[in-house]
């Protein structure tokens, strides 16, 4: 694997690690020199980072382990990142997930977002762009110091300030990709959204109109949210996606 910067000019270009501080990294990737490489120049950046070498590895790895977030390659023995993932979030196991793809294949990228991961970086790649990536995913889903926000739409409350979602007062654990699709949604109810729009809000990337990963995350959103008469998150076809206050 190539990358475009060494970890020496990573920390030279100010990565502060300040804001990295205890951030728990699992990097899982089958080439040693990758996962070792990775290691040096997160370590640089403030992270604290354990390894494994393929997707089995890892899911033994999680027993004693409990990352802010995971580096996932695609193309592994025994258990590749796309099983790797699936299996995560069949078990309920949320964790953010950073996948690396060998190319830009769009089929790829949208088979590892539909599964559940919130970003993809594409080899070669430079070891800047990866930490700010992670940066990225990380600040959707930890608290942030920001003044406290509240986002309402029928039984559902978003807290901004300490990144929870709620439903009559029951705590709905989502994943933050799923977090940054419903505060996208509730910002804007009552309103339709293209498929566009929110592919380029919720994930910071633009994929071809036939991309299912929209769909799929509203699907997502459905089964935890749609429940006692609650039905509001609407398919507006042709169109895009709405989430609208019940009626009263």
């Amino acid at each position: 694997m190539e990358v475009e910067k060494s970890p020496k000019t990573c920390k030279a270009r100010g990565m502060n690690s300040s804001d990295s501080q205890s951030i728990k990294i699992l990097i899982v990737d089958d080439e040693a020199g990758v996962r070792e490489l990775l290691k040096d120049a997160l370590k640089l950046a403030g992270f604290e980072t354990q390894a494994a070498n393929d997707g089995m590895s890892a899911l033994t790895a999680l027993r004693n382990y409990t990352p802010d977030i995971m580096i996932i390659d695609i193309n592994m023995p025994l258990m590749d990142g796309f099983e790797l993932v699936e299996r995560l979030r069949k078990n309920g196991n949320s964790v953010p997930v950073l996948m690396l793809s060998a190319r830009a294949d769009r089929v790829d990228v949208t088979r590892g977002l539909t599964l559940g991961a919130d970003d993809y970086v594409v080899k070669p790649f430079g070891l800047e762009e990866l930490v700010l990536r992670l940066k990225a995913i990380l600040r959707r889903s930890q608290i942030s110091g920001a003044p406290n926000k509240a986002l309402m739409c029928g039984p559902i409350s978003i807290d901004d300030s300490t990144h929870t979602v709620t439903f009559d007062d029951d705590f709905v654990d989502l994943s933050p990709t799923e977090y940054r699709l419903l505060q996208v949604l509730i910002e804007n109810k009552n309103r339709v959204l293209s498929k566009s729009v929110l592919l380029d809000d919720v994930w910071g990337i633009t994929f071809e109109s036939e991309s299912t990963v929209v769909d799929t995350y509203i699907s997502y959103l459905r089964k935890k949210l749609h429940r006692d008469g609650f039905e509001g998150i609407k398919t507006k076809r042709g169109v895009g996606f709405v989430i609208q206050e019940p009626k009263k």
